[in-house]
């Protein structure tokens, strides 16, 4: 399976969430999953990503170009996609990626997490609606460490109970990473 992670070029406060992260990394690995993300080897996405390749997993970087060259490579991954946007990022996740895990992160993650609930709710794949029936909603799932996320899940609920989210998007939220993979394998069993 290709999982996408979400998270920050930046550490948090909390070595919880970053342990998190580094769990995170080594469990994709270690299920012979392929770990797609943002491409650096700052923050979150340095712990998941060195995780992951620590453990011999597979890890696809994908960086928009305008990020310098040092950046660019300053991470090792088993391949680097280059992208010439942010948004281009995103559409290349989205379309390459099984389930995504949003790690608690910034306004970057957040966008990262409702650019997939917008294409999941709209039924779109590589930028076309899929209107046969045949579109499976990806997972999205927020790894909600110490209730991280409980303010953001507030006011989705606020959004549906008014009426202007029509579903849950693909949306689950689980405290653990063990939760990660159970919901993971719960899913791909259905």
């Amino acid at each position: 399976m290709n999982i996408s992670v979400f998270c920050g070029a930046s550490l948090p406060r909390s070595e919880q969430i970053t342990e998190a992260a580094r769990q995170l990394g080594r469990a994709i690995a270690r299920g012979g999953h392929t770990l797609l993300y943002g491409g650096s080897n700052l923050g979150l996405m340095g712990a998941t990503s060195g995780a992951a390749l620590q453990e011999g997993g597979r890890v696809v970087g994908v960086i928009p170009t305008f990020f310098s060259d040092d950046i660019i490579h300053s991470q090792p991954v088993s391949e680097l996609v280059r992208v010439r946007t942010l948004a281009e990022r995103k559409e290349y996740l989205i379309a390459h990626s099984d389930a995504f895990v949003a790690l608690p992160g910034g306004i970057g993650t957040l966008d990262e997490v409702l650019e997939v609930m917008v294409a999941n709710q709209l039924q779109i794949v590589d930028g076309h609606r899929i209107l046969d029936g045949s579109y499976r909603t990806k997972p999205m799932i927020l790894l909600n460490i110490d209730g991280y996320y409980n303010p953001f899940l507030e006011q989705l609920r606020l959004i549906k109970e008014e009426g202007l989210m029509r579903s849950d998007a693909g949306l689950i939220s689980v405290e653990s990473v063990e939760e990660v993979f159970l919901r993971l394998n719960q899913i791909v069993k259905d």
